[in-house]
Parts: C-alpha cells; structure tokens; sequence
C-alpha cells in the first residue's frame, strides 16, 4: 500500500526549497518533485519522498491534501498541472492546489475555474521575503481563498509563515497584491542603485553612505539587503534579476488593464529589462548596481 502524505511540493528551487526546508524542521510529511536533479536529492535528503513527477506527487496525495506550486511562472505551472505527466489528472475533489508563484491575475483565475471543474480547490498564495524568510517562516504570504479552504489550511499556512495576510477570497487577488508589491520592490530598488552609482560618482564612500541612508528617509529593506551585498561585488543569485524583470512586466500590463499608468513603475520594468539585455538575468537583482554605474 503506497504511504499517503498530506503535502506534495513541486518545485524545490530557492522559495520551494526554502519551504519544504521549514515543513521538514516542523515534522510534515512531504512528498517532492523538481526537474533539477540537485534540487530534488538536497530535498530527498531532507526525507521528503521522492517523486518523479507531477502526476506521482499527485498520486501519493491524502484525500485531503495540498499539492504546493513553486515554479517560477505561468508556463511552468501550466506544465506542472497540464503538462506530461502534469499533477491535474490525479487530483480529486477534497485537495486542493497552492499556487505560489507571482502570475498574473488571469493565469491565476484561469488556473482556479479549470480545477474547479474536478472538484479541486485553490489557495492564490504568492509569497515575499527570499529564501532566508522562507526558511524560517518569517516570509509574506498574500492569501486569498474562499472561507472554507482559508479555515481548513489554517495549520499549514501558519507553518510556512508567520506572516499571513488574507488579501481577499477571489482567485487572483493574491496576485494582484503580490504584483503592487513587487511593482514598489523593483522601483526601492532600481532607486537604491541609482543612489549608490550616485554617491560612487560624486566622490563619496557608498557604504558609508548606505549606513547614513539606512538611518534616514531613504531607507528600504530591498535597497538595504541588495546594495550591501552588491558593493563588495557579491551577485550569487539569491533571488535573479530575470525574477523582478518578469513581476515588473506583468504588474504594468495590470496596470494598463485597468487604465493606470504607472509612471515609475515603467522606469523600473524598463530598468530589469536593460539588465536582462546585458545578459545579468541569473545574476542577483543586486547586479542593477552595475546598471546605474555605466549611467
């Protein structure tokens, strides 16, 4: 008889390693599936059961349980659930699918009315923070769902964060919050290089010009933690510029769905777009840094 786990993650990168990370320390059960050989051994390591696809992790699913997306975006997480070998053929009424990725609120939507039809509930769950926060469960979850799939995840919610925040119960709601708030990230942070490349040029020492700013009006938690890194040269990827260069995109073609125009915002996306052309996009979102500096 095959062993039965409440919790299926796919996708065990920086955020879904992270996770499945603090489940494993709080004594969950998990099952694991990634396409990146690495990932999946560092996970199997940590007793997750291994799975050799989408569809497996479905399979080994409880009546009850959650099968957790973590991929990177709309095309990957049509292929976790649609795909060859995808989890949607497996799963049945009673479980339910939480998407954490940052998609656009129609993927979201569409993503929600076709498991809907089997019977198979959604949690719109983005999440914020970076691998460290995941780790140890202090990272932002924007959560919308409806009343009763928000009551019976209340354990595994508060397990992964201790940061959740009900955003709403319409599908999609959560990437709308997750969008405004990467939207104001990238600008923290395209604003924080430009101040750096700034001090650099007029002769100052940008760290010490950091701690001043860190004091003072212009302090931001993404300018903070990207531009100490970024100033002694360190752009190991923790979370890749190709990342804000995509959330940046959909969060303007959101804006102009409902006919606003996000000036700043525009400048931001136009930013990682740059960056990405000079061929930074595995690079840490830090590496914008090295954009201003050739201002």
């Amino acid at each position: 008889m095959k062993q039965l786990i409440p919790i299926a993650i796919v996708g065990a990168g920086n955020m879904g390693g992270g996770m499945l990370m603090r489940l494993r320390q709080l004594g969950w059960a998990l099952g694991v599936h990634d396409t990146d050989a690495q990932a999946q051994r560092k996970a199997v390591s940590l007793g997750a059961m291994d799975c050799g696809s989408a569809l497996q992790a479905a399979q080994h699913l409880s009546d009850d349980g959650v099968l957790l997306v973590a991929v990177v975006d709309a095309a990957q997480t049509e292929a976790v659930l649609w795909g060859e070998n995808g989890a949607a053929p497996a799963l049945k009424p009673g479980q339910t699918v939480m998407l954490c990725p940052t998609l656009g609120p129609a993927t979201v939507e569409g993503q929600a009315e076709r498991l809907a039809l089997q019977g198979v509930d959604v949690i719109d769950a983005p999440m914020s923070g970076g691998p460290l926060r995941a780790q140890d469960g202090s990272m932002s979850l924007m959560v919308a769902c409806s009343d009763p799939v928000w009551q019976r995840s209340q354990e595994l919610l508060h397990a992964l964060s201790q940061r959740v925040f009900r955003v709403g119960t319409r599908a999609g709601d959560g990437a709308r919050t997750k969008l405004v708030n990467n939207l104001l990230a990238a600008v923290n942070l395209a604003g924080a290089a430009e101040a750096m490349a700034l001090a650099e040029r007029l002769g100052l020492d940008p760290a010490g010009t950091l701690s001043v700013i860190e004091a003072s009006s212009g302090q931001s938690w993404i300018g903070s933690d990207r531009m100490r890194r970024a100033l002694v040269g360190d752009f190991a990827p923790r979370a890749h510029v190709s990342l804000l260069a995509k959330d940046t995109g959909l969060a303007v073609q959101a804006a102009d769905e409902v006919a606003f125009d996000p000036i700043l915002g525009r400048l931001a996306r136009d930013a990682f777009a740059q960056a990405v052309q000079q061929g930074w996009a595995e690079l840490d979102d830090a590496a914008l840094l090295q954009l201003m500096r050739q201002r």
